[in-house]
Order: structure tokens, then C-alpha cells, then sequence
């Protein structure tokens, strides 16, 4: 059976965070996502583990409001190395909240944990690894959004040009990768590095509703619900495929400057030594020209054992800009909750929905959605922070 899993969000205890980042919102909107499985995030801040302890476990899965748990966080090292400082963030998972408090105690030693649902840690990537896993042999620790500039393993600004580079002798043991939502698994594949890795997405969201929450996910195929299956899938390579959005909607795929209003791909900004054309300051580098830089292979090149993955925006979204509304509006919800109400879930209606029965709840979006599953839908790229923006033809003003 098919389970669709978002494994990487946060908790209301995690800076810039909506207060609505608790179990029952959560639970509420991963429903009406067609998620089946969402990581719990922040599993060290104490407030927020004790606020776990309530729901009931089944093999490493806990469940709330008939939603189903994995626990997770992710954690921030900060740290010196060749001569650079290093900051680079770990998704991290775990088959229960005992090995959570477990993990949680050994690194309290290093952060206030009530300070942040994502502590920072002043130990390094391979020091992080090697402590978890000797509290929990079953826990996964996998690079979080590895190609975000600014915290990601493999960004520009305080990353490595190599896994290995950065986890040293762990590296056997790192079996996943995030790929962030500005980079797709196609991205990926052009490093040889990381053949062998599971290539994971996740939303890495700060709110609960559908528009973040599941924007990108994994599909697992699996005899039965249990940590165990999951960490099997993970550690194997056995995803069925991911959910991803167009990189280029991500906040960093290419490279400018925010406050100077500047947008270049790679080719460009390498053309100018990388400098912005306004201020004369560096580039804040995007995903792009990142795996440029680090690929060995051509772009297009698909490794044997690669998985399969799908390319979608959110709803919220799709509606949002057929009719330039804000995205969370009250008609575009009231459009999303005709699809939802008529389909069962987003997924549903964006993955698997008639055609024809889409145009009977809105044939301009319904004809978005088909040029999305056609891979037809162009975005202006995201860059230093920015998202990306879909662009429509033409401006559409009335709901039918």
C-alpha cells in the first residue's frame, strides 16, 4: 500500500512558526492534504515531546485524531572547519519518544533546548551522528535541505563540496538525503556522490496549512505502517517516488540579490564574476549554480536505481494565481474546499482526478492542473530568499 509521508515540519516551539503548529491542526489539514503519515518535528524542546506523550503508539507510529506520527526534528550544528565556519542542519528520525528523550538529554548538554523547537549545537556534523547513534542504532540522520545556501550541506555559503567532507567516517552511515525544495531528484542525480541514497522531499513546513504542509513528500510502498518499514524504505532505497515541487518555485534555485531586486541564472552571474550588478557585493549563489559547480555528470543523466518522482504545486497555490487572489483568502479556501469536498483530498484532486469532474468544480483551474500533470507550467525562478511565481497568461478576476 501506497503511504505518502511529509517528514520534515515544526512545531509551534520552533521560531517563526504559526501558534496553529499543534496536533489538532495538524492532523486536520494533513487529512485534507491526502497525507497518511507526517513527522512530528522539534522533538527535543521539551514542551513540545511532553505534548506527544499523549497519543497512542502502534510499532514505532503514533497516532492522533486518527493522523498518523513518525517522530522527527531537525537539529542546527554550528561549527569551525578548514578555516570556515560551518552551518549545516540534520533531519533526524527515531522509532520512539523514549529514544527522543534519550537523544534530548545527551544534547542538552550543548543548548538550551527551550529556546528553539530546532536547537543550535556547537559540535560538529560527525560528532552529531556518532552521539544519536549510540543512544539509538535504529535512528536516521539525514542532511536537511542540503542545498540551501546557507545551511545546507552542500550550499554556497557554509556548506561542503562533499558528503563526505563533512561527516567524515559517519558518512556510512548517512543513507538519505533531502533535496530541498529548490533542487528535484534530477538535479541530484548529476552527482555521483550520491548514487545509493534515498533522495528524500519534504515541506520543512512552519504552517499547518495545505499550502506548506505536504507541498513536498514521499511515497512509500509498504506491507504495513511501522517505523520499521520506514526506515527499511529509507535505508534500502526503496521509495516508490516523491512528491516535488518546480525547483524553480523554491526560494533559492537561482542566484541575485533580494534587497538590490536581482535575479540571474547561473550563466549570467558567473559572467560577472558573481557580483551583483546593484550593490558590487557577492551573489547569494542558488541551488542551480551549486550543483554546477559540483556535478560530474550531464545535465539529463538518470543513474540505474534512480526513483521516479512527480512534480506539482499546491492548490492553494494553483488557485491563487488563475485568479491573483491572496493564497489565503477566503475564496481561494472556499474553491480549494470545493475541490477537496468533491475529490477527498488535494492529492486526489491534483494526482488522480478526472479531467471532465474537474471542470465541473472550476475549469479554469482544472486546465492548470492538466498542464501541470503535462509538465507544461512555467515558473519565474525563486532566488535569495524569494519564492518563486507561477505565471498565468492572462489575469483571471471571477470565480465560477
Amino acid at each position: 500500500m501506497i503511504y505518502l509521508a511529509d517528514l520534515h515540519i515544526h512545531s509551534k516551539y520552533s521560531r517563526a512558526t504559526s501558534r496553529l503548529m499543534d496536533l489538532k491542526h495538524l492532523a486536520t489539514y494533513a487529512k485534507m492534504k491526502g497525507l497518511h503519515l507526517l513527522g512530528t518535528g522539534d522533538f527535543t524542546h521539551p514542551k513540545w515531546l511532553e505534548e506527544l506523550s499523549c497519543m497512542e503508539e502502534q510499532e514505532g507510529i503514533y497516532i492522533y485524531d486518527d493522523m498518523n506520527f513518525l517522530v522527527t526534528g531537525e537539529v542546527s550544528t554550528v561549527y569551525e572547519q578548514g578555516g570556515k565556519l560551518r552551518r549545516v542542519h540534520h533531519l533526524i528520525l527515531l522509532p520512539s519518544l523514549e529514544s527522543a528523550e534519550l537523544v534530548s538529554d545527551a544534547i542538552s548538554k550543548h543548548a538550551n533546548l527551550e529556546a528553539d523547537g530546532r536547537p543550535t549545537l556547537p559540535i560538529s556534523s560527525p560528532e552529531l551522528v556518532e552521539t544519536i547513534l549510540s543512544l539509538e542504532p535504529k535512528a536516521l540522520v539525514i542532511p536537511a535541505h542540503a542545498w540551501t545556501p546557507w545551511f545546507g550541506v552542500l550550499g554556497s555559503k557554509s556548506g561542503f563540496d562533499s558528503l563526505r567532507e563533512c561527516y567524515q567516517d559517519q558518512t556510512r552511515h548517512i543513507y538519505g538525503l533531502e533535496t530541498g525544495l529548490s533542487s528535484d531528484p534530477a538535479m541530484n542525480w548529476r552527482l555521483s556522490e550520491l548514487d545509493g541514497l534515498t533522495l528524500i522531499s519534504n515541506s520543512d513546513s512552519h504552517s499547518p496549512y495545505p499550502w506548506r504542509i505536504g507541498r513536498e513528500a514521499n511515497a512509500f510502498d509498504l506491507r504495513k505502517l511501522s517505523y520499521e518499514e520506514v526506515y527499511k524504505a529509507i535505508r534500502y532505497n526503496r521509495l516508490a517516488f516523491t512528491i516535488e515541487v518546480d525547483p524553480s518555485y523554491g526560494k533559492y534555485h537561482w542566484d541575485g540579490h533580494r534587497n538590490c531586486g536581482v535575479r540571474l541564472e547561473p550563466k549570467e552571474a558567473m559572467r560577472l564574476g558573481n557580483i551583483c550588478p546593484v550593490c558590487g557585493r557577492p551573489l547569494t549563489l542558488g541551488v542551480l549554480h551549486r550543483v554546477e559547480e559540483l556535478a560530474d555528470r550531464p545535465e539529463g543523466f538518470v543513474p540505474e536505481g534512480a526513483r521516479p518522482f512527480k512534480s506539482l504545486l499546491p492548490l492553494h497555490e494553483l488557485i491563487s494565481s488563475v485568479y491573483h487572489r491572496p493564497v489565503s483568502s477566503q475564496s481561494v479556501w472556499n474553491l480549494y474546499h470545493k475541490f477537496v469536498n468533491k475529490f477527498g483530498n488535494e492529492y486526489e484532486v491534483l494526482l488522480n482526478a478526472d479531467t471532465q469532474e474537474l471542470k465541473e468544480v472550476d475549469r479554469r483551474v482544472a486546465d492548470i492542473i492538466g498542464r501541470m500533470r503535462e509538465g507544461r507550467l512555467e515558473v519565474k525562478p525563486g532566488y535569495d530568499g524569494v519564492y518563486g511565481e507561477l505565471i498565468v497568461e492572462k489575469r483571471l478576476t471571477d470565480f465560477t
